[in-house]
């Protein structure tokens, strides 16, 4: 609860950016959810090619915020009985580059079209706010970018994830 109220209060004002480890910070959120898979009898394998040692200046709360909605919503996009979710993080061009695929369900270009809008939803439960609010984490408070790198329906979705890298 702690950490859901930090993250909120956060969200109001303008949160403080400071120098961290963000391999460490991406492989942590990973191994948080590699515990909590299987997900009602799915088998998600979570598969890391992760640059070592990249550190830049981030959000903890909110940017860990944003890797745990994508990799929800990837984990709730496989249909399947078994999925995998590839977690990449590299760095070119002054940019740390964050590519989360999955395998599961894809996306229509309209549903890409309108998939930040706050409000929208494809499930049946939630309010349609993580990836809005995700949007915002990033762009406003990171200066970077995240977007729907490709998606086709029973092709799966990768999203990408650009932040400064001035290191």
């Amino acid at each position: 609860m702690n950490t859901i109220a930090t993250r909120f209060s956060k969200i109001g004002s303008t949160p403080e950016l400071t120098d961290g480890n963000l391999s460490e910070k991406l492989n942590a959120i990973c191994a948080y959810f590699d515990k909590r898979l299987p997900v009602l009898g799915k088998r998600i394998d979570i598969i890391r090619n992760i640059q070592d040692d990249i550190t830049c200046k981030y959000n903890n709360e909110l940017f860990a915020w944003v890797v745990e909605n994508l990799l929800k919503n990837a984990t709730d996009a496989i249909e399947e009985q078994t999925g995998t979710i590839l977690v990449h993080m590299s760095v070119a061009e002054k940019k740390v580059h964050i590519l989360i695929t999955d395998n599961g369900k894809g996306m229509t270009k309209k549903q890409r079209k309108l998939v930040f809008m706050p409000g929208y939803t494809t499930k049946k439960r939630g309010w349609g706010l993580g990836l809005s609010l995700s949007k915002r984490i990033i762009e406003e408070y990171h200066d970077g970018r995240i977007y729907v790198k490709n998606s086709a329906p029973g092709k799966g979705t990768t999203f990408s994830i650009e932040i400064p890298y001035n290191y």
